[in-house]
């Protein structure tokens, strides 16, 4: 059982982890996107792959990136 203190900090710190996603996963899947475009790749479903795959790892970063701010 968690007390109310704990609970607080954890919803803080999740608060925080959203606001750092839509941050971090923008440049992450733009990096991708650049890249796939950059090796010469201009169809769809790579461009569509570099994004999904940025935004996806961007999760665990901003989570991380959260950690270590609070």
């Amino acid at each position: 059982m968690t007390c109310g203190h704990e609970n607080i900090q954890g919803i803080a710190r999740m608060r925080l982890m959203m606001v750092l996603y839509s941050m971090i996963a923008t440049a992450m899947a733009g990096s991708g996107v650049i890249a796939v475009l950059t090796m010469g790749y201009a169809t769809l479903w790579p461009i569509l792959a570099a994004a999904v795959v940025g935004a996806v790892l961007a999760l665990p970063v901003s989570w991380a990136v959260a950690r270590e701010i609070s």
